[in-house]
């Protein structure tokens, strides 16, 4: 009768570990997806500042300062932006955060003014541009400030739980491609017609005239 007691407290100690790691691996899941989304967005992002770098450079008529300014600042931005989020997605972790917080803001308010004052300035062509390059400057805010306020309260940084096992392992790889799918297909929709805005996607050739173009005489 004497060991029946002790298998009861295995039990019961095994039981009590199970649920103090469940919410640490739900917390450490949703974090890996948060991130993802931070990098996809952050990503598609910087690609549709690039293009609209590209539009004010290749714009008609004549090369005036605010415009080539507005050009520069675009270029810069774009470039720190896709060097931070490739950063941030390979270091499980996106660096300057205080910085980034300032300048993601700061982004999304100059993009709100490019649109109010976009038809005046002759550039209303890019306003679905900045109109895209907003809403993925605020997704990619969002998702890291609840990074910022949610990982000081995570077990680790290396996604494992107390136990040492993978949290993400065990929520299961599928559920996170899922979300990650997900994530990309909302920044994707988001993003396709902000580069199609653009002077670059006004000159893409279509889809299927390449082979069409070969064949002609």
């Amino acid at each position: 009768m004497t060991p029946r007691p002790k298998t009861m407290a295995g039990r019961a100690t095994a039981a009590t570990q199970r649920t103090r790691e469940t919410p640490a691996s739900q917390a450490t899941f949703r974090s890996d997806a948060v991130r993802l989304f931070a990098g996809f967005a952050g990503l598609g992002a910087a690609a549709v500042n690039l293009a609209v770098a590209s539009s004010l450079f290749a714009a008609a008529g004549p090369v005036l300062p605010a415009r080539a300014a507005g050009g520069a600042a675009a270029l810069l931005w774009g470039t720190a932006l896709l060097g931070w989020t490739i950063a941030g997605l390979s270091r499980n972790r996106f660096p300057l955060p205080r910085t980034s917080a300032l300048l993601l803001p700061a982004a999304a308010a100059v993009h709100m003014a490019a649109l109010v004052l976009g038809a005046r300035s002759g550039m209303a062509g890019l306003g679905i541009s900045h109109l895209a390059a907003l809403l993925l400057t605020l997704m990619t805010l969002a998702a890291t400030y609840w990074l910022g306020r949610r990982s000081p309260s995570l077990p680790g940084r290396s996604g494992q739980n107390a136990s040492g096992q993978n949290a993400s392992g065990r929520m299961g790889a599928g559920t996170l491609l899922a979300a990650a799918f997900t994530g990309a297909l909302l920044v994707a929709a988001i993003t396709t017609p902000g580069l199609a805005a653009s002077t670059a996607g006004q000159f893409a050739v279509p889809h299927g005239e390449h082979i069409g173009g070969h064949h002609s005489p």
